[in-house]
């Protein structure tokens, strides 16, 4: 669990360290963005050989290899010198860190019974969920105290303990030699998804389909995508084998982990730079105050593990997406003088309903699927996440943008001399529309409550997407404390 949460972490540790690599590296803004898009390219392609791998190599020696390479390639971060350099190395820890979630946990999967699973699942889920929340708060407190190379170097005395860990009390599973690796099937969906990762991460920057990049990556995303679906149901050995997604369990959990994933990664994004932009918190306080939402979150978690002895799965998820479209909802409403109070109250109660959807969602996506395809299926759930977190932050931030520009023309243009408000005495003299500074202030206050109102249009489309999970439990088998059931 201590691999699965460094690896949780690193995926928004950087965040916050960007503008004091970027001057370190003298890159431009545009350049430095792919220390991000870098690793997480590299993790979602290699997510999907995972499963593969685990049963060839062996999970135990697979598992320290890679977290061994994860904590050196983090330590090659924190001392790169230049741009080319710390891509490179982020490329490297990306590929090595794709492994740690979806082996940590198969293994638990494996080593509890039915009946502790959902136990096991809220200390696994707590991990994957508690490391990108907790990421930008640590990056700004590492960034701040000592430099931006500490949110790598953070990572060497937790990917030691973590190794000794898995060598003394991981059990060890042979490899199997005979099997042969899908190189057609892998390349492409390799393809799809560095396709639609590259239209996702830098689709805001290009101006998404004006731009001719962009159609070029969404054409071969598409591409990739055809290929792999048409290979994985007419090849004899395809990379993935098409019976995984004969259970509706599975699948159901498949798309429910995107939604999830989608709100989990994108409010989060939104939250900082809102409370410290708008709100005008310090960078700290601004970090702080998303704390409660781990807690809660952890809390929930092992509740829902309690809970679930008595109650059905399905209803746990159902409450937890339903509470959690309240939250979003109450969100939408938010401006940047709302209480700490409120504030804290409200990501609370979200925190609390993402734990009761993710421990049941964690539950019983495997309760019903055969135990040879929890390789392949870890690395799913894993490879869900990112795409979730991938489209979510995408679409907020596109929403987001266009809607500031919309609300921005909508209220400038109800602005005139003849407007009572700028008659007023106060705000002609500090309003002037006859002076440069006057009418700057003016429109950097038309920018702000514009972009108030496109926060406010962000939480309120998330409260929707709670929708799509909460008919596909109509569609999951039920489970009691012995296993599945029809």
């Amino acid at each position: 669990m201590l691999a699965t949460l460094m690896q949780a972490l690193d995926s928004t540790i950087a965040n916050v360290a960007l503008p004091y690599m970027q001057g370190s590296m003298s890159a431009s803004a545009d350049e430095i963005t792919w220390v991000l898009t870098s690793y997480v390219i590299a993790a979602a392609i290699m997510t999907a050989p995972v499963g593969w791998m685990a049963v060839r190599f062996g999970r135990k020696k697979l598992y320290i290899v890679c977290l061994v390479g994860f904590t050196v390639t983090s330590m090659m971060c924190g001392a790169a010198q230049s741009l080319q350099q710390i891509v490179l190395f982020r490329l490297m820890q990306g590929m090595c860190g794709a492994a740690l979630g979806p082996l940590a946990q198969a293994t638990m999967l494996d080593i509890y019974p039915y009946s502790r699973r959902p136990q096991a699942m809220a200390i696994f889920s707590s991990g994957v969920t508690m490391g990108p929340l907790m990421g930008p708060t640590l990056g700004g407190y590492l960034t701040d105290w000592y430099s931006w190379r500490y949110v790598f170097y953070v990572n060497l005395p937790f990917g030691i303990i973590a190794i000794v860990g898995l060598l003394l009390f991981m059990p060890n599973i042979g490899p199997k030699r005979g099997l042969r690796f899908s190189w057609a099937g892998f390349g492409m969906l390799a393809l799809a998804l560095g396709a639609l990762q590259l239209v996702l991460d830098r689709g805001q920057e290009q101006d998404w389909f004006t731009s001719r990049e962009i159609i070029i990556e969404a054409v071969l995303a598409g591409l990739g995508f055809y290929l792999f679906i048409v290979h994985m149901f007419t090849a004899e050995k395809p990379f993935l084998p098409p019976a995984m997604f004969r259970d509706r369990n599975f699948v159901a959990s498949f798309i429910m982990v995107i939604c999830v994933s989608m709100v989990m990664l994108a409010s989060s994004a939104l939250l900082a730079p809102y409370l410290q932009n708008l709100a005008g918190y310090p960078v700290y306080t601004a970090g702080l105050s998303l704390s409660p939402r781990s807690i809660g979150t952890v809390v929930s978690m092992f509740l829902a593990a309690r809970l679930s002895k008595w109650i059905d799965q399905r209803m746990l998820m159902a409450v937890g997406f339903v509470v959690l479209g309240w939250a979003l909802h109450a969100m939408s409403s938010w401006t940047p003088d709302v209480t700490e109070a409120q504030m804290i109250a409200t990501l609370i109660i979200q925190g609390l309903s993402i734990g009761l959807v993710f421990n049941p969602l964690a539950v019983i996506a495997f309760s019903t699927l055969a135990p040879h395809f929890r390789g392949d299926g870890t690395a799913l759930q894993a490879l869900a996440r990112n795409i979730g977190a991938a489209i979510g932050i995408s679409v907020t931030s596109f929403m987001l943008e266009r809607s500031t520009q919309a609300m921005h023309a909508d209220i400038a243009a109800g602005i005139t001399p003849f407007d009572r408000l700028l008659q007023h005495t106060g705000a002609a003299r500090f309003y002037d529309l006859a002076t440069q500074h006057g009418a700057a202030l003016l429109n950097q206050e038309i920018t702000r409550q514009s972009q108030i109102i496109a926060y406010n249009n962000d939480f309120h489309m998330m409260a929707f997407i709670v929708v799509p999970p909460l008919l596909l439990i109509l569609l999951m088998r039920s489970t009691v404390a012995g296993g599945p059931r029809g």
